[in-house]
């Protein structure tokens, strides 16, 4: 299944009242999440960073609530068709907010320098466990690796395209 199919899906799928833009829509295997921007409340000039970060978060948490029912049987009909979880999270300026998400457990093997790392997390504190401190790391390393991250993901579409150009097996 291609991205653009699962684009494609919920772009006729979804209202054309829920979002200012097209959503963004990625995935993995298991899951695919929809974060769409929302439009920006109406404030005066004079309001301040607090009131429009509080007005922003109102705005998504309604559209949260008031969609609820919709998402989950948009979600439904997707996870049916194409076999994977439905996610949803919406933008408003600055503010993002994902409302489910899934925690896909993932099997790996560390060695013991590896683990001393994790474990460093989590003795000082800034991770709860060693799933928690290496769900950490990744985060870090998507955020400080973004462009070489992107590089390789766009080498993925050319490898698929060629792979599929291939003989069939």
């Amino acid at each position: 299944m291609e991205n653009a199919e699962v684009q494609g899906w919920f772009a006729g799928r979804l209202p054309d009242d829920w979002f200012a833009e097209a959503p963004e829509v990625t995935g993995d295997r298991d899951e695919v999440l929809v974060v769409g921007r929302l439009a920006e409340p109406e404030l005066g000039e004079e309001a301040g960073d607090d009131a429009k970060r509080a007005a922003r978060r109102a705005r998504i948490e309604r559209f949260r609530e008031e969609t609820r029912e919709r998402r989950m049987r948009i979600a439904s009909e997707f996870e049916h068709r194409f076999g994977r979880k439905v996610s949803w999270g919406a933008r408003c300026g600055e503010v993002t907010v994902a409302f489910t998400t899934l925690s896909t457990p993932v099997m790996t093997r560390l060695r013991l320098a590896d683990r001393i790392v994790l474990d460093t997390l989590v003795d000082a504190g800034v991770a709860r466990s060693r799933s928690d401190a290496l769900a950490w790391c990744v985060r870090l390393v998507g955020r400080n690796q973004d462009e070489w991250i992107g590089k390789l993901r766009d080498a993925l579409v050319h490898v698929e395209k060629v792979r599929s150009e291939g003989p069939a097996a």
